[in-house]
């Protein structure tokens, strides 16, 4: 089907290097086109117009999050080409032919997933909620968070102005913020009574830097951090030419490694149907993009098992989402009764997802190339996933990023600034950890194609997947962005508070949230179709959480987690394969 979409430049509204759409499509019908944009780019994924045919795009016609980024148009079709690839595997396994078979995706559902860290209810009480009465903390027995976020802290991830007015600095305190604090020569003991005074504390700081002195200062220090680039200015530099070669959903058959057989996909038993049923998935990652690999792959019916390291700081609240329908166990790398462990786990897995800088696991033992020649000798192909931050290669490779480095690189923190009207070059975050999210999710899809290559050619297969990537996909000319009378409309709808350089994403989620719940409550109340519960209770009590976006056609074969998250760290870590 054709779509009458065009975009035009809009450097004197976005920015240099953006393009808005002269015509505005409904979101479901955009999903749609951009579906099969993505889908005809994407290595080893179908190009069978009968088979995308069986993909169905529902939802309300208008956006609905802040700003003129259509990240939720780019998540729905994301989701749509996993449930697509699903059904693809279901038919290796029983036969089915794909053309009977069916993927439906709401792009409002899509929408709120980008948030779905936040809206998980436990025992009656959404994460919004419970953040705000200050009982969240109440539900950790263990910090993991190590003093993460708290006074100064809590302001030093946050977008800056530097010495050049007209750019501002993405800085970024990582896990541990004193450290990038005095190695700027900032006091990290001073207390205030309020957020912006921190704020204000460092902003005098942080001005007396050139952007480029801030760059080279993190680089040689080994810290997290970005100019807020424009769209153009990234694709600009040196290491945005070099994420532009690659595909945004990257795999590929690592044919120089010596040759495995074919792993063929056993028709599954019993009433579980999902399509990754019996792949075993070994996950070492931390915060958000790395675990929403596993946990997509684990709602697909991957059974999933989380490495975690009691000794290393993450968030807590990311437990109880993103480990739903996995186990959990606590392994210290460094520890060599718990390497030998790992690779009792790996000699069986199908999938290793790892997310840590580029190298350091290789160092451990734990690279693609170790992997590889574990595959040779046990004579069954692996499925390693690299989630980063910059891409699989060029000079940032190696650098360290969260979400926020990634909006800042890409362009799209600058974009959100000038669709706020602000003064050239002041950036505001997106209004969604959307770079995280769309990591995992094209790390997952990379996978699912992965077993369904390793299953039809056998081998060994790399996935890369990077929060960079993820952005600037929605910021390309043929994806388009919403123009600003679309944008005000949308804000206005919904009554969202505009959001500043100082916020840290969770207060710019929950803003967004309560908008969602002033025009849509039904979609986020603990009772909404889009939430799911499960039938045993968890560490935390009775849990509800999004449910999957896709819905394939066989309701037995449709992604669902099978049991509540858990804590990291959780389960005894002689755990075996289901």
């Amino acid at each position: 089907m054709a779509y009458s979409h065009e975009t035009i430049p809009s450097c004197d509204v976005y920015g240099p290097g953006t393009f808005m759409d002269k015509n505005v499509l409904p979101v479901p019908e955009d999903a749609r086109r951009v579906f099969e944009i993505l889908a005809s780019r994407t290595p080893c994924f179908t190009k069978s117009r009968s088979a995308w045919n069986t993909v169905h795009f529902e939802g309300r016609p208008d956006p609905m999050i802040p700003g003129p980024i259509k990240s939720p148009v780019v998540a729905a079709a994301l989701h749509a080409m996993a449930g697509l690839v699903a059904n693809e595997i279901l038919e290796l396994r029983n036969g089915r032919p794909l053309e009977e078979s069916r993927v439906t995706v709401d792009t409002d559902h899509a929408a709120i997933w980008l948030a779905s860290t936040f809206t998980t209810y436990i025992n009656g009480s959404d994460i919004s909620t419970l953040a705000r009465s200050q009982k969240l903390a109440t539900l950790f027995n263990l910090d993991f968070e190590q003093g993460f976020g708290k006074g100064i802290a809590g302001r030093t991830t946050a977008i800056y102005q530097t010495k050049d007015p007209r750019v501002w600095y993405q800085l970024h305190g990582s896990l541990d913020a004193n450290k990038t604090l005095e190695s700027m020569g900032i006091d990290s003991s001073v207390t205030f009574s309020s957020a912006k005074e921190y704020y204000d504390y460092i902003q005098k700081h942080v001005c007396q830097w050139s952007p480029d002195e801030l760059e080279m200062h993190n680089l040689r220090h080994g810290l997290c951090g970005s100019i807020c680039y424009s769209p153009e200015g990234w694709r600009k530099t040196e290491f945005g030419k070099r994420l532009a070669k690659h595909p945004l959903v990257n795999v590929t058959q690592e044919s120089y490694a010596n040759p495995t057989p074919q792993v063929p996909l056993l028709k599954a038993a019993g009433s579980d149907r999902r399509p990754l049923v019996g792949i075993k998935v070994l996950e070492m990652v931390r915060i958000i993009a790395g675990p929403t690999i596993g946990v997509t792959l684990a709602s697909y019916g991957a059974d999933v098992i989380r490495v975690n390291c009691s000794r290393l700081a993450d968030l807590n609240v990311l437990q109880l989402t993103l480990n739903a329908g996995k186990r959990t166990i606590d392994l210290d790398i460094t520890k060599q009764e718990d390497m030998t462990r790992i690779q009792e786990l790996l000699a069986e897995a199908d999938i290793f997802i790892q997310g840590f800088r580029a190298g350091s696991l290789e160092r451990q033992g734990l690279g693609l190339h170790a992997m590889l020649e574990l595959a040779a000798k046990r004579s069954k192909g692996i499925i390693y996933v690299d989630e980063n931050c910059y891409g699989p290669d060029g000079t940032f490779a190696e650098r360290p990023g969260w979400q926020q480095i990634g909006d800042a690189a890409s362009g799209s923190s600058y974009v959100m600034g000038r669709s706020l009207s602000h003064e050239e070059g002041k950036s505001v975050l997106p209004p969604l950890p959307v770079s995280d999210m769309i990591t995992g999710l094209v790390g997952a899809l990379a996978a699912m194609i992965a077993v369904k290559e390793r299953a039809l050619k056998g081998g060994s297969y790399h996935v890369t997947t990077s929060l960079v990537a993820a952005d600037t996909i929605a910021l390309e000319e043929e994806i388009g962005l919403y123009p600003p009378e679309t944008v005000r409309q949308t804000a206005e709808w919904f009554g969202f508070v505009p959001s500043t350089p100082d916020q840290f994403v969770s207060e710019i989620m929950i803003q967004v949230i309560d908008g969602w719940k002033r025009r849509l409550p039904d979609y986020l109340n603990e009772d909404s179709p889009l939430m799911t519960g499960f039938d045993e209770q968890g560490p935390w009590g009775n849990q509800k959480v999004l449910k999957p976006v896709a819905r394939l056609g066989d309701g037995k074969a449709t992604p669902k987690w099978t049991s509540p998250a858990v804590p990291y760290c959780y389960h005894d870590r002689n755990i075996s394969w289901l």
